[in-house]
């Protein structure tokens, strides 16, 4: 009967050790996400210093500001994102590839990968969205839950 009670307490301990290990870890997921602003943060700060062109990056934003769809071409949902550094940036959204954010307000955070081109007033955001033609790298833009691609 000892090998059983063994084996009970041995699994008993397993299991608390990982319900600890979960438990205790919880906020990492917040802090690895904050990482990962972070690191996006300083690499739009890179390209925008560098002033450089098709760098595919990570970040979030605030929308500080809602602009009218640019309609040229392809359709494209414009707003500005002001970032944790203070940078402001253009993003550039095809709506005619991916689906519109909606509702989008002044003050909604919203998360992106996409590609980074640079321009003097802080850069532009685009590709944020799935490459049909399969060349491309896909981005997307989260925003309430929802991921756009």
């Amino acid at each position: 009967m000892k090998k059983p009670v063994k084996t009970i307490a041995l699994v008993i301990a397993l299991l608390l050790a990982g319900a600890y290990s979960y438990l205790s870890n919880e906020g990492s997921l917040d802090q690895a996400s904050s990482l990962t602003s972070a690191a996006g943060v300083d690499a739009i700060g890179r390209a925008y210093q560098n002033q450089e062109r098709g760098v595919q990056v990570r970040g979030e934003g605030i929308v500080t500001r809602m602009l009218s769809d640019d309609k040229d071409g392809s359709r494209h949902q414009r707003f500005i994102l002001r970032l944790r550094g203070g940078q402001s940036l253009l993003v550039a959204h095809n709506i005619d590839l991916a689906p519109r954010l909606s509702p989008l307000r002044e003050g909604d955070r919203v998360e992106f990968y996409g590609e980074y081109e640079w321009n003097p007033k802080g850069g532009v955001i685009h590709w944020t969205h799935h490459d049909p033609g399969g060349r491309h790298v896909g981005g997307w833009l989260k925003h309430s839950g929802r991921t756009y691609d």
